[in-house]
């Protein structure tokens, strides 16, 4: 089982040389989702070795450009790819008005199926789920309509306890019910119940994204118990006034969230470009937060 996220964009609004703007590349037990998508995605995505063809569903979060400027290129390419697979686009209400006129005006006819999916804003709701995964909205609060995203596993099946299972010689073929849960008939007519033969599964696994915004304490009821949440930190505790003219958060206020929310891990991103070393950003939000980290291109997270 694999669920890991891989940083294509850590700064803000303005792209610098070392970081571009918000893009995350999500892969949850081989479900591939991009969270954002700003200007460049598409060449960061090449420069990690990702293959554009895999990404099944994107996630945008607001409709300032540093989140969606690299959507129409990033279509584009998978176009000319040859791609054929439906493509699942969830975001604010208009992300479809914007996008789809600047296709079809610069004549580029998808092979492929463009779905939108309009969010309801300032609600949270499942947006997305298979037998996999699940994901939902969560509202934010910034000068436009924005939502962050969480990813979750779907409860995973029981484990299989291998020594008893051998012990009795019993065929694979009864693997996967005995996995959902089901005790085991033997031909004489004896069962073998299914606690012996199985082991508590593995807790499922969360990741919340949550860009910009201001600080929110309503957020916790959403993010609570996330093995790693990555919140945006854009400006430093100095320029906490700026930060809330703006609509944004401090290094200090996203350490504060993660630990009220009693998060796994912090990661900390959307760095504004006044900042060459984000040094001081963790070491600020490390002050009420432990384990922290800073979101860098290239970067690859585990849960």
């Amino acid at each position: 089982m694999k669920f890991e996220i891989t940083i294509l964009g850590s700064g803000s609004a303005l792209p610098t040389i070392k970081r571009r703007p918000s893009a995350h590349f999500v892969n949850c037990n081989e479900r591939y989702v991009l969270i954002d998508c700003g200007e460049g995605t598409q060449l960061q995505l090449r420069k990690y070795k990702i293959k554009f063809q895999r990404i099944e569903l994107i996630l945008i979060t607001h409709l300032h450009g540093d989140h969606y400027f690299g959507l129409v290129g990033l279509l584009s390419s998978m176009h000319l790819l040859g791609r054929k697979q439906k493509m699942q686009i969830i975001g604010p209400e208009g992300l479809e008005e914007l996008i789809r006129p600047q296709l079809e005006i610069g004549g580029a006819y998808l092979n492929f199926e463009l779905e939108f999916k309009a969010l309801s804003y300032p609600t949270s709701e499942i947006v997305y789920e298979d037998n996999v995964i699940e994901v939902a909205s969560i509202p934010l609060k910034h000068r436009i309509p924005t939502h962050g995203f969480i990813v979750s596993e779907k409860k995973r099946l029981l484990s299989l306890n291998k020594s008893i299972f051998d012990m009795h010689e019993l065929s694979v073929a009864l693997i996967p019910s005995i996995r959902e849960g089901k005790d085991v008939v033997l031909e004489d007519g004896s069962v073998i119940p299914n606690h012996m033969l199985t082991l508590p599964p593995e807790k499922p696994k969360k990741y919340a994204y949550c860009s910009d915004t201001l600080y929110r304490e309503s957020l916790i009821e959403y993010i609570t118990g996330v093995d790693l949440l990555y919140h945006e930190a854009t400006f430093l505790d100095i320029e906490k006034d700026r930060a809330k003219k703006t609509f944004h958060t401090t290094a200090a206020q996203a350490g504060v969230l993660a630990k009220k929310a009693l998060v796994g891990q912090l990661m900390i991103g959307h760095f504004s470009s006044r900042y060459d070393d984000v040094t001081e950003h963790l070491k600020e939000a490390s002050i009420y937060f432990e384990n922290v980290i800073t979101a860098e291109e290239g970067m690859v997270v585990r849960l």
